[in-house]
């Protein structure tokens, strides 16, 4: 089922949330390796946590065949329809098999499908990809430009992470702008965004054992009130045991959101 050497998980990152049945169809790709879908149309983007290695390939032939980034708008900056693809070692593998796998991937989709794959993980940080891809720096795999449709590829290696997002009460995106800045740090990348008719605090939680959603939520509400959380993908077990259950729906969190309960459920 995709698997190399113990659980490798990859969390496809794709430049469309608003066709339903566009998303459905590109998830179907990856069969059983398939742990959890979450979109956003407003952001245009879905977010695919899948296990193995063959999964992402599948998942990533579909959507290069079925969507075009000419068309693509959306509040989330992406530099393609396969914006992100990070590989975590997880239950029996090491980093260096998801390191393998990432490398092994950028080669792959460069080779197979023309399009450019920028490296991050121990080389650089994904934001210094969003920030220099085909200006401060080429790609690491492919060609020189941007493929027609498909755009290029981020592909990384990475801890476990949590992607969380805080929408504000008020629609106020200048405080939101001003408390993204305020929580970024070595745990945290954070953007205040325009979602629609609303505000959010758009937040990777790089170290949630330490900086934990529990902090980030006192730290954001104590600046602004707020109107929900809103987990995007899984977490893991570990994170969930260091939040308060009773403050789990509060945080959008609990034990069906684990990659665990997924992995077994699967």
């Amino acid at each position: 089922m995709g698997q190399d050497r113990g659980v490798l998980e990859c969390v496809l990152n794709l430049s469309e949330g608003r066709r339903a049945e566009v998303v459905a169809e590109l998830a179907a790709a990856a069969g059983g390796d398939l742990l959890d879908v979450h979109s956003d149309p407003d952001h245009n983007r879905s977010v695919l946590t899948l296990v193995g290695t063959e999964a992402p390939r599948a998942v990533t032939r579909a959507a290069a065949a079925r969507l075009d980034l000419r068309d693509h708008t959306g509040v989330h900056p992406r530099i393609g329809v396969v914006d992100v693809v990070p590989f975590v070692a997880l239950t029996g593998s090491t980093t260096a098999d998801a390191r393998r796998a990432r490398d092994d991937y950028a080669t792959w989709i460069a080779d197979e499908l023309g399009v450019p794959a920028f490296l991050y993980g121990p080389e650089r940080s994904l934001p210094d990809i969003r920030r220099g891809a085909f200006t401060s720096f080429p790609p690491d795999r492919g060609p020189a430009t941007p493929h027609p449709t498909a755009g290029a590829v981020a592909v990384g290696v990475r801890p476990a992470l949590m992607a969380w997002n805080l929408w504000l009460v008020e629609n106020d995106l200048a405080t939101a702008r001003s408390i993204a800045a305020d929580l970024r740090g070595p745990d945290v990348r954070a953007l205040g965004l325009a979602v629609g008719d609303a505000v959010q605090v758009s937040m990777n939680l790089l170290d949630p054992q330490r900086t934990g959603p529990a902090e980030i939520y006192d730290r954001v509400a104590a600046r602004a009130p707020i109107a929900r959380a809103e987990l995007v993908g899984l977490l893991t077990d570990e994170v969930l045991r260091s939040v308060p259950p009773e403050r789990w729906t509060q945080l959008d969190v609990g034990p069906d959101r684990t990659v665990e309960a997924r992995l077994a459920r699967r």
